[in-house]
């Protein structure tokens, strides 16, 4: 339950005065203390079989669990079955979580032999604790430890750190859970920790529900990215040249391309201006920014550069920091002040394809969705304090129709706030700009979700959801307010009566990165891009060689018109060639024999094996231009 809005176990003890309200299993609390609670029980269930293991810490996640352990060695897949089995026992023994609050010494006592939560308990829920993972243990006010309790006997037959709340009993659980996975993992996310042993699982109500998440996994699989990329031969990460650093091959270029010429197209239209800035700066500039404060840890390292030394090796001049930019913004800021700004320019809107690289943790890398080097299609905008919510609606709007003509249409939106132990200027800006921000994201519509604390230290910020054709979220776009970087790098502008001005700053992102949004779209769409995205369009095949000089001149005709098209002169046979370029996603294949050189024609073989046969060359090569203009999704024949 929730009580005058905390989440509290159901046998908190009440006072009349207290706010009440019920906490169902299916609801996102309840799935995320389910999925605790599973992770309990799978930590009790390790120590059964291997009394060894040592704890680390075991929070929810989306969609599952996971709990690290140090053990003498890895786990296995093989590990699985016995610790679901021992799982179960412990579930069907309906053991009850009962919750203990206990000062640090006590609770150092009873965990004496687990040195990874002896750490945690001098956390004690300060600053240090603001992981997610540790939260769930040490997060709160006070230490509290949840004793497994035998329902028959009374006896604590286990016990763990944690804050809670929890499930009244192991019973609840049911069948609904399984196991995943197993990885690695460094404690507290640190590599200069030891490296511990991570089981994954996922707990759900019921088995039914197990059974369409692990459906969905099934199909998600088959969208990966990751293998896509290799089978489709659009993108690598060499070894030679370092973890997170992708590259894209021809065919992936031509999706890359595309992707950035359409984002181009919809910025000139809307009003902005396009800049470019270098990948690297003086560290001064980061300390204006204040990301050598609050961002350093995902920087790169310095270089220091710049030293001069005499012939007797005495230095002569003082070398200075430079870094690998993990931001655009400072430097958007320097163009804006570079010269006199007047009221009569803003909103003045920046914008650049700018490539930034953040130094990833190399367990947290993912292919394309987190890599180090990363371009961003970045946009700053400059705008008068009474232009502020009138831009903010411009920019969301100008968000939603351009994701929309990249084929994403379901969106909700996510209002994160200040974080209260990370940010930069005062309460009564952050208050300001928070609400701007929500009664604009009101306006759109669109189901507003709060995500308290998710903001950078600069400023609040909407970020646009979507949901894939598989219904998955991803975050896309993002909109957020700067009070503080025109203070900080002095930025004005003249205003009509004459005095000098400060602008309010939007952020901008759009895609995100080019490399995600890339990766979203390819799991979005299974490899099977639409027209205009497809880096091969049409296919011609003959149905014998004869046939051939007949397409080369209707492909001839269609790279004219822009089209990429080619002929396949292999010697496989038809069928096989048909089968290739269908698993190689290419939306149309133009097939011609004697009847369609006789007629003048082609006929259209389509993704899914529909065709449609004897189109006129004209009336096909107009079709495939308007389905290319119209940024068409063609998986099946076209309605005659």
């Amino acid at each position: 339950m929730r009580v005058n809005g905390e989440l509290k176990d159901l046998a908190t003890t009440l006072s009349d005065d207290d706010v009440v309200e019920p906490v169902t299993i299916d609801s996102a609390d309840g799935l995320g203390i389910l999925r605790h609670s599973a992770a309990h029980v799978l930590a009790q269930a390790v120590q059964r079989i291997n009394p060894e293991a040592k704890l680390g810490i075991g929070p929810p996640v989306t969609d599952g669990f996971y709990y690290d352990f140090d053990v003498a060695e890895p786990f296995t897949l093989d590990d699985f079955k016995p610790l679901q089995k021992e799982m179960d026992r412990i579930i069907r023994q309906g053991q009850r979580f009962v919750r203990r609050v206990v000062t640090e010494d006590e609770a150092r006592a009873e965990l004496a032999d687990e040195p990874f939560k002896l750490e945690l308990i001098g956390l004690k829920g300060g600053s240090d604790a603001g992981d997610a993972g540790e939260s769930v243990e040490v997060g709160g006010a006070e230490l509290t430890i949840y004793d497994n309790v035998d329902p028959k006997s009374g006896e604590t037959v286990w016990k763990d750190l944690c804050r809670g709340p929890h499930l009244p009993s192991t019973r609840m659980i049911g069948n609904g859970f399984a196991l995943m996975r197993v990885a690695a993992a460094y404690w507290r996310g640190s590599e200069k920790n030891p490296q511990l042993q991570r089981i994954y699982g996922t707990a759900w109500p019921t088995k039914d529900e197990l059974r369409a998440y692990q459906a969905r996994l099934e199909e998600a699989a088959k969208r990966d990215h990751r293998k896509l990329g290799r089978e489709l031969d659009l993108f690598s990460f060499p070894e030679e040249i370092g973890s997170g650093l992708a590259v894209f091959h021809p065919r992936g270029g031509i999706i890359r391309n595309e992707i950035e010429n359409y984002m181009r197209e919809r910025l000139i239209a809307n009003d902005y201006e396009l800049v470019n800035t270098p990948h690297i700066t003086k560290g001064h500039l980061f300390e204006t920014s204040q990301h050598l404060n609050w961002y350093k840890e995902g920087m790169f390292p310095a270089m220091h550069l710049d030293a001069e030394y005499d012939a007797d090796g005495e230095l002569t001049r003082q070398g200075q920091d430079y870094y690998l930019k993990p931001m655009n913004c400072p430097m958007h800021n320097l163009i804006y002040r570079a010269r006199g700004r007047s009221y009569r320019e803003l909103p003045l809107r920046l914008a650049e394809f700018g490539t930034v690289y953040r130094y990833e943790k190399s367990g947290t890398l993912s292919g394309l969705t987190r890599v180090r080097g990363l371009t961003q299609d970045d946009a700053h905008i400059y705008v008068a304090p009474d232009q502020v919510k009138e831009e903010l609606a411009r920019q969301l709007e100008f968000v939603l129709e351009t994701l929309r003509g990249y084929g994403l249409n379901d969106f909700y939106l996510e209002l994160s706030t200040k974080d209260p132990e990370k940010f930069v200027g005062t309460d009564e800006m952050w208050e300001e700009a928070t609400e701007t921000l929500r009664q604009v994201a009101v306006d759109s519509g669109l189901e507003l979700v709060p995500d308290p604390g998710g903001a950078a230290f600069y400023g609040p910020k909407i970020s646009v959801q979507a949901r894939d054709a598989i219904g998955r979220t991803w975050q896309l776009s993002t909109v957020q307010l700067d009070f503080n970087q025109p203070e900080l790098f002095e930025l004005e502008y003249a205003a009509a009566d004459g005095s000098r001005q400060q602008p309010v700053m939007i952020h901008r992102a759009l895609l995100g990165s080019i490399e995600r949004f890339f990766a979203i779209l390819l799991e979005h769409y299974a490899g099977a891009f639409p027209l205009w995205l497809a880096p091969e369009q049409v296919v011609a095949i003959p149905v014998a060689d004869e046939y051939a000089p007949y397409l080369e001149d209707v492909v001839a005709r269609l790279r004219t018109a822009g089209v990429r098209a080619s002929v396949d002169r292999s010697d496989d046979r038809m069928q096989k060639k048909i089968r290739t370029h269908t698993t190689g996603k290419v939306p149309l294949q133009l097939i011609a024999g004697e009847q369609d050189v006789a007629g003048g024609s082609v006929s259209f073989r389509f993704l899914d094996g529909t065709q449609l046969n004897g189109v006129p060359i004209d009336e096909a090569i107009e079709r495939i231009g308007r389905a290319i203009s119209d940024k068409e999704l063609i998986l099946t024949a076209w309605a005659e």
